[in-house]
């Protein structure tokens, strides 16, 4: 896509997303990102690395359609029985 890392407000932009949603995927280790903050105990300043991005958007891209629902059983005809 780019060749350069994109920050979660660039990332939503480019997909039409709120950054919240960014951010989330992060969170959920679903969107892989490198934190550039000076100091760890500080507020994180995400990145997004080109290969990350490429990986995520293969993961939620269209893949073979799911496979049918299993059969319903067979309504059995004849008496039923209750005791054995």
């Amino acid at each position: 896509m780019t060749d350069r890392a994109l920050s979660p407000p660039a990332l939503a932009k480019r997909l039409a997303v709120k950054p919240s949603k960014v951010l989330g995927w992060i969170e959920a280790g679903e969107l892989k990102a490198v934190n550039i903050a000076t100091s760890r105990a500080g507020r994180p300043r995400w990145k997004i690395l080109p290969d990350a991005l490429e990986e995520f958007l293969s993961a939620r891209s269209n893949g073979p359609p799911p496979s049918p629902h299993p059969r319903r059983r067979q309504r059995q005809t004849g008496k039923r029985v209750y005791y054995r």
